[in-house]
Order: C-alpha cells, then structure tokens, then sequence
C-alpha cells in the first residue's frame, strides 16, 4: 500500500475541498442516546460490577430493543460494565435503562461475589516465610 500524496500549498491558497465522508465525523448520535436514556431522573444504585440477571430471556412486547438485547444477554450474570461494552452504551444510559427495567422487575441486580474479607492467615504466614528465604 503506498501513502497518500501531498501536495504544497502557497499562502494564500484555499484548502482542497472535503470529500463527504470526511465531513460527517466520527458515527455518533447524542440524540439517541438521550432517547434510550431517557430524562434525568432516579437511577438504581449500580456499580460497574454489579450483577444483572434477567427473571425471563423472552423480552416483553412493550421492551424497546436495547431492552430486549439486555435481556437476552442477561440469561448468564454479567456485570453493569460488560453489558455496556456489548451494548455500545455509555454507562449511564445502561443504568437509566437498567432502573426502567428494575422498576418493571424484569431483571435482578445482585452484589458481585466475594471470596473472603480477609485472606487465610496461613497463606499470608507462608508467603511471608517464602519471602524471608529469599
């Protein structure tokens, strides 16, 4: 593949005109994202690892279709941050659409697993003499 070519430009000069891809940007729309959002409003207290599980895979007839893709991906737990990172959707328009869809009951947020507040004593005792030997 070669480079593209430049060309000098003398004061002065106008630049060459855009081609119309060039023009439009980058593919974003903050108009649907205000739609799927909805209004500033309550939002459910959610972390990036909070658990969402669906009660139900089979999405309502009333579900918009971000709606029934949550639910279809939440047939397995997942955290807040991986159905955004599906989804394409910032955080916060997942939280506005998780606090609809909690409200309505269709899906459960659970506290993500913890293995222990503390660690075995007898591990941190052997990796303390692991660390001593060296």
């Amino acid at each position: 593949m070669t480079p593209p070519q430049r060309t000098r430009r003398t004061p002065g000069e106008d630049p060459p005109p855009r081609s119309a891809e060039t023009q439009k940007g980058p593919k974003s729309n903050p108009e649907r994202i205000y739609v799927v959002a909805g209004p500033e409003g309550e939002r459910a207290e959610l972390d990036l690892v909070t658990l969402i599980v669906a009660k139900s895979p089979d999405p309502p007839s009333s579900a918009t279709p971000e709606q029934a893709a949550l639910l279809r991906l939440c047939s397995a737990p997942l955290s807040v941050a991986e159905l955004s990172a599906y989804l394409n959707l910032p955080f916060s328009a997942v939280t506005a659409l998780l606090t609809e869809m909690l409200t309505a009951e269709l899906v459960q947020a659970r506290a993500p697993i913890v293995r222990q507040a503390l660690p075995d004593r007898s591990l941190l005792e052997a990796v303390m003499h692991g660390l001593q030997r060296l």
